[in-house]
């Protein structure tokens, strides 16, 4: 081999993007990816399977170290694609075996697994490894020896120009002997496909969207409309036609896709994200997420003054994928294991049913890359101090304003704010201090409250102490600094999945009291406390009312809207101390996250607990799914337990009980039982079934479909059985409160189908009335119950 020390990192312009081979750098993360990619299935040809990560760590630095040998990390426009292994062959693996020549170079190719394949990855990079070989002085023949068995690679050597010379008894396997030329290879179909390109330029002045390349948006693209062919499918919006054993279509004017899928209980598809065609008048196309729209938009029903506005939401969904193939690269086998906020920073899909589901309107590049959760960078709350006559605090039972600030910021800070408050001349005991996103100070409080502040009814006070991370939900954060403290959740005039971002002190005015009222009487109820199940309340909420927008509301010539929601917070409970030893936290969100191999957490959970599949599952319904009915049987209380809003305790990778938040907003009692006075607000009487869809609908198609979804995909749980488990835990519940059970049809044999991309698609830019939740479903028929059938006695 003519090159015994690594080359400096080099770049090949391909049809399916940039292609860089660098230095293989065996850091923490490096390592990580690598065991990922070698304990897939997919990788089975490198015998490595049941490696474990000091392995994979000591195979590449025996690489490293040999000087004849030579490892390198690909990356297709900034995506980790594989690794590109050289060699001597006259002295490595294949000394005295074959017919050596002066200039053989061995290579060995392994390109990463992945949920979405996207046509012509592979060709790039052995496209680019070739040509870069060939461009290396020496290098006259490259060898490769791949195991007999190994179709799609044989197939990739063909296109490449390799000669195969027939097989080659090795130690560990029979491998097909291949040699390729430079001649071959320029003859060949990809001999044209690669040319080197010197290192871009970085771009000056404005900042960098590295991300928005040409491949992570080609993923991010097949993935997204993978994702809506199947919920609008789901959601009866679309209506794919088999047109071969599991092979369907779905029309629209001249675009025709075309993908293997099969569909499960409660209409769900499973979608080969790799099998996806488009073609548009006959042609093939590339999948486009937002051609996908406009080409569906009659039967998606999006009202035409609408269309941009959504639009432009799955543009944002976009980008934001294509940052996390680009930056966010951790694979679940690592996440198993990591932290609550690092495990949050990972997550890659805003919401499983929603479609546009990252939109995010109003943060641009710059702001994305510092205060996304998937930036993952360390955010410093901006403080302003409210006047008190112009702001109202409300506080739950025990707490009062001085005990607040005393818990949530240090006494230097209080101090530091104080001297502010002074320094001007203005008395601190006339003040409150309000936490506000640094988004909203700069691009709406120094604008839209410029003359507040100039009156200085508004007071900047400064960054506070502590470091946070935003959580999934953006605008709430989680203090890294002191993970006891609360969260801080913050208003933000940003357009995300329906709505404006904000929060209104009027509604929040209630909020202490009624988490303290749910918290009460979960803690009361001796199945919810036998099961672990608890409330995260929301302790105290801040909102500054002195500005013209309220004061035009309260004139009765405007009223309330997005700018009488831009200065406020409230601060929820901290689940860091509710866990025990060797207890952990996760959301359920996470459960259904699923990395860039396709690989779901869920199944690394339920995996590395050394439970069965169906143990596995009956515990996370017992924690979850239980307290959920037994709420709404036992009290006539729902909440909103979509995956962000609940948080898993785990022990040992099994969930042991839950936590539910985002009470305020969300909570409501269906029925006219009695209430506390001042709760009025969570009251929505409903009929029974339309009570039951607080299970139906929430849990079990927002939540439980998904995961029984990836469940099955993997191989670990069939659908059917998944449901037989829910339907027992179910039955479980409803044999503990009978009367419940009588009064609300949990085993109904149909269920209306209340949809969520409906309700976004007719008003993009408000999907509910959070003061009348019910009336705004959308519904598409029935669903047949999964939990309908009566269960076998075992």
């Amino acid at each position: 081999m003519s090159t015994p020390h690594p080359a400096p990192a080099e770049r090949f312009a391909t049809p399916g993007g940039v292609l860089t081979l660098e230095p293989l750098a065996l850091d923490g993360p490096t390592v990580e990816l690598l065991h990922a990619w070698l304990t897939h299935p997919r990788s089975r040809f490198w015998g490595l399977l049941d490696a474990d990560p000091a392995t994979v760590r000591r195979a590449f630095e025996a690489v490293a170290a040999h000087p004849r040998c030579e490892a390198r990390l690909a990356r297709l426009d900034g995506v980790p694609l594989g690794v590109v292994e050289t060699y001597d062959p006259a002295e490595v693996l294949l000394a005295g075996r074959y017919a050596h020549r002066a200039g053989d170079v061995g290579m060995h190719l392994l390109l990463a697994p992945a949920r979405t394949p996207v046509p012509g990855t592979s060709a790039a990079l052995m496209a680019a490894t070739l040509r870069g070989l060939f461009e290396r002085p020496g290098t006259r023949r490259v060898v490769v020896e791949p195991d007999v068995r190994n179709e799609a690679v044989h197939r990739l050597n063909a296109r490449a120009g390799f000669e195969v010379h027939g097989p080659l008894p090795l130690p560990d396997k029979t491998a097909l002997l291949s040699t390729c030329t430079r001649k071959q290879f320029e003859a060949s179909e990809l001999g044209d496909t690669a040319r080197p390109v010197p290192a871009a330029a970085g771009p000056a002045g404005p900042a960098a969207a590295g991300h928005l390349g040409l491949h992570p948006m080609r993923v991010a693209h097949r993935h997204l409309c993978c994702k809506a062919l199947a919920e609008f499918a789901h959601e009866r919006l679309v209506h794919p036609e088999p047109v071969g054993e599991g092979v369907f279509e779905v029309r629209a004017g001249a675009a025709r896709y075309r993908f293997r899928a099969r569909r499960t209980a409660l209409e769900h598809w499973l979608l080969d994200e790799g099998s996806l065609r488009r073609t548009v008048a006959g042609a093939a196309a590339e999948p486009d997420a937002q051609a996908l729209v406009t080409e569906f938009a009659p039967q998606l029903g999006i009202p035409a003054h609408l269309l941009a506005t959504y639009l432009e939401e799955i543009a944002s969904t976009l980008a934001s994928a294509a940052y996390k193939l680009v930056h966010r690269t951790r694979p679940a086998t690592a996440l198993a294991g990591a932290g609550f906020q690092e495990v949050e920073a990972a997550m890659t899909e805003g919401h499983p049913g929603f479609v546009a589901n990252n939109g995010r309107i109003g943060l641009g590049v710059t702001e994305h890359d510092r205060y996304a959760p998937e930036a993952a960078r360390p955010v410093r709350l901006v403080w302003v101090a409210a006047r008190r006559s112009l702001s109202r605090l409300d506080t739950g039972r025990g707490l009062d304003e001085d005990a607040l600030y005393a818990a949530e910021l240090d006494p230097g800070t209080r101090a530091r704010f104080r001297a502010r408050l002074t320094g001007l001349g203005l008395d601190p005991r006339d003040y409150r201090f309000l936490p506000v996103h640094p988004h909203q100070w700069e691009h709406r409080v120094t604008v839209t409250f410029a003359p507040d502040l100039a009156r200085r009814d508004l007071v900047l006070l400064g960054e506070g102490g502590d470091e946070h991370r935003a959580q999934q939900s953006v605008r709430t954060f989680f203090n890294t600094t002191r993970p006891e403290r609360h969260y801080v959740k913050t208003a933000l005039a940003v357009q995300n999945m329906g709505f404006l971002r904000g929060l209104s002190p009027r509604y929040m005015r209630d909020t202490p009291a009624i988490n303290d009222w749910v918290a009460e009487l979960v803690a009361a109820d001796p199945v919810l406390a036998g099961a672990g199940f608890s409330v995260l309340r929301e302790v105290a909420a801040i909102g500054y009312t002195g500005d013209a927008y309220h004061r035009a509301a309260a004139s009765g010539h405007g009223e309330e809207g997005p700018h009488t929601k831009m200065l406020a917070a409230l601060w929820r409970e901290s689940p860091v101390g509710r866990t025990g030893p060797g207890e952990r936290l996760a959301t359920l969100a996470s459960l259904l996250h699923v990395d860039a191999l396709g690989t779901p957490l869920v199944s690394v959970h339920v995996r590395a607990s050394g439970l069965s599949a169906e143990e596995w599952v009956r515990r996370l319904l017992d924690a979850y799914l239980a307290p959920v009915a037994r709420c709404l049987l036992a009290h006539d209380l729902v909440f909103m337990p979509h995956g962000e809003n609940v948080v898993l305790v785990l022990h040992e990778h099994v969930p042991r009980r839950a936590i539910m938040k985002d009470i305020g907003e969300e909570v409501a009692v269906v029925t006219d039982r009695p209430l506390p006075e001042g709760l009025d607000r969570i009251r929505h009487v409903v009929d029974p079934a339309t009570a039951a869809l607080s299970v139906h609908t929430d849990v079990f198609d927002g939540v439980l479909r998904h995961l029984a979804g990836l469940l099955e995909a993997d191989g670990l749980l069939a659908a059917g059985a998944f449901w037989e488990l829910a339907a027992r835990c179910l039955h479980e519940v409803a044999e503990a409160d009978p009367a419940g059970a009588g009064r609300v049809p949990l085993f109904a044999p149909r269920f209306e189908h209340s949809c969520l991309n409906r309700l976004q698609l007719l008003n993009t830019l408000q999907m509910v009335d959070l003061t009348d939740q019910a009336a705004s479903l959308q519904y598409a028929g029935t669903l047949e119950n999964p939990v309908a059938a009566p269960v076998p006695v075992r």
